[in-house]
């Protein structure tokens, strides 16, 4: 194994991570937002007013990409022990 595949399998795993982690993050970032702008216009300062929001939309957002991010964690998973041999061999 050279140092290019680790590389390859590294940047390929950053690459997961923030492909899987996009969804959640910026439905999180989008609620936080809309539930703060609102806070300051009607100047409401309740803590629960910006928690349970966010949390029911973030799970929405789990519910509804959690097939395709399963789907990504496995194809990802499935073609690194494809590459087992080839690693193995330095090929």
């Amino acid at each position: 194994m050279d140092t290019n595949s680790v590389l390859d399998i590294g940047l390929n795993a950053l690459v997961l991570a923030a492909k899987l982690s996009a969804p959640v993050l910026v439905t999180a970032l989008v609620v936080g937002f809309a539930i703060s702008l609102f806070q300051s216009v009607t100047q409401i300062q309740e803590v629960t007013l910006s928690f349970v929001p966010k949390a029911i939309a973030v799970a929405v957002a789990l519910f509804v990409t959690g097939h395709w991010m399963i789907a990504e964690a496995v194809g990802f998973t499935t073609e690194l022990f494809a590459r087992i041999p080839s690693l193995l061999k330095g090929g």
